[in-house]
């Protein structure tokens, strides 16, 4: 199943995707896909919502918000790739490089990527987002991934030149609207166990930037919240964004940066295509 939020003639609303078009719940199924994790629905309450989904004609105006609006956490892996470490500055760590984003530096699908006034040096990373279904701490491995609700698509916009100014990162992944997210979740029963084996590929401008499969992670999904959970408490709703391969634009010669009128997007094998344009911020 995939499950997406969006504008719906100016209303927030979640709803189903499908080959057939989209289509949009009740709004007794909340705002966001993180509203229908929360509620923790049985199997026939969910049937009853589908039961009562209601085509989107393609007409309306729809816009694309990320999936989950106001996620409690977004937990970010930084050298999750070792070709993505050996083109960094950095050795490979023997633990995960964990790292936290914000829900305002979110935009979904379609939406603008912000190359900001402070800097022009806004890179792409092309990753796979896990979102949390049942939380927990001290999660066992083998129970890992009964945690998982679904997976979607991120793109880590990066403006490196703040992501450099100290040690931490934090100020160079916040950026207002750099992080792209959507445009929907699949659910875990669609994907193979971890999301494993799934061709990654980012693409600026039409032309492959990144490939990858997510079986080269170096932390599988099960591992990043085994080990998160031994210090966080993982909640419904929470955001893992599990790492990007090789092929950023910061270590290229010379730099391949994302520019106004760029259009970024990020496909994941079994999810589908993220798509944003970048445009410059504008002064208020």
């Amino acid at each position: 199943m995939k499950l997406a939020t969006f504008l719906l003639d100016g209303q927030q609303r979640v709803g189903l995707v499908s080959d057939e078009g989209v289509f949009a719940l009740p709004p007794v199924a909340g705002k966001d896909v993180g509203a229908l994790i929360d509620a923790r629905l049985g199997p026939q309450q969910w049937h009853s919502l589908v039961a009562q989904a209601s085509p989107v004609p393609a007409t309306a105006a729809l816009t694309w918000l990320p999936p989950v609006m106001n996620p409690r956490k977004i937990l970010c892996v930084g050298l999750n790739y070792a070709d993505h470490t050996k083109e960094s500055p950095y050795e490979q760590p023997d633990y995960p490089t964990l790292f936290l984003r914000v829900p305002t530096s979110m935009v979904g699908h379609e939406g603008a990527i912000v190359r900001p006034l402070a800097s022009d040096t806004l890179d792409y990373e092309g990753e796979l987002a896990v979102v949390i279904g049942k939380g927990g701490k001290h999660i066992a491995r083998e129970d890992a991934l009964s945690h998982v609700f679904g997976y979607s698509i991120f793109n880590d916009g990066s403006v490196r030149e703040y992501q450099f100014k100290s040690p931490q990162w934090t100020v160079g992944k916040n950026f207002d609207a750099t992080g792209g997210f959507g445009p929907y979740v699949v659910t875990a029963d669609k994907l193979p166990p971890g999301a494993a084996g799934l061709q990654l590929e980012t693409r600026l401008n039409g032309k492959v930037v990144q490939s990858a499969s997510t079986s080269d992670m170096l932390y599988d999904v099960a591992s990043l919240i085994t080990i998160i959970s031994e210090a966080i408490t993982l909640e419904p709703g929470d955001v893992i964004v599990a790492g990007t391969p090789s092929g950023i634009g910061w270590a290229r010669d010379p730099k391949l940066l994302m520019r106004h009128g760029d259009v970024c997007e990020v496909s994941i094998e079994g999810i589908g295509t993220l798509s944003n344009p970048i445009a410059d911020e504008q002064v208020q």
